[in-house]
């Protein structure tokens, strides 16, 4: 029977101690609270706090910017890393993507969105201060947007955004390049291939 009694009094006061545990004081989401000067439970996040991940530290690639002592930020004049064929490739896919539709498949600003009435972009081969803007530049107009342009920052990740101007690099050095800028290999190659046609063979 006291083994009974012992087991009553143990539930009885497991039930207690949940009923404290529920009750127990605590912060709730937009409860005001005592405790803080300015009465609220939810706490700001201290200052230069960093999601996991979201560190971006390196400047350079992350914003296209180099940094100065006074925390000043100028456009860079080089890519964060080499370019290679594949990040070209890369480049092109999201170009045809996400700016064709307004600077047309050669950047001449001639995309279909233009021709159903939308302002044009400037040309990337005509423009001279496009051809002289360093590749921080496009970066930067990619990440922020810049007059009738919005920002591409949620449809293209950093990795992306550089491919992207490593293409629209191409294709003003394209557009403007000459047989003497190539090397002898270049022109054999170049002048063996058989010209294009408007209509299939």
């Amino acid at each position: 029977m006291s083994k009974y009694l012992i087991l009553i009094a143990a539930l009885l006061g497991l039930g207690a101690c949940r009923d404290e545990m529920h009750d127990q004081p605590k912060m709730k989401p937009y409860r005001s609270s005592a405790v803080f000067d300015d009465s609220l439970s939810m706490r700001p996040l201290v200052e230069g706090t960093v999601a996991r991940g979201f560190l971006r530290a390196d400047p350079a690639f992350y914003q296209g910017k180099t940094i100065d002592a006074s925390g000043k930020g100028s456009d860079v004049a080089t890519f964060p890393y080499p370019i290679t064929g594949a990040m070209l490739d890369r480049g092109q896919a999201r170009f045809n993507i996400y700016c064709s539709p307004c600077h047309g498949l050669s950047g001449a600003g001639d995309g279909m969105v233009v021709r159903r009435g939308f302002p044009p972009p400037p040309n990337f081969s005509t423009d001279t201060g496009l051809l002289a803007a360093p590749p921080g530049h496009f970066f930067d107009v990619i990440t922020n947007g810049f007059g009738m342009m919005p920002d591409y920052a949620m449809q293209l990740d950093p990795a992306d955004r550089w491919a992207v101007v490593a293409y629209v690099k191409a294709l003003q050095t394209s557009q403007h390049a000459h047989a003497s800028d190539l090397t002898a290999q270049q022109r054999a190659e170049l002048d063996s291939r058989k010209p294009v046609t408007s209509k299939p063979e």
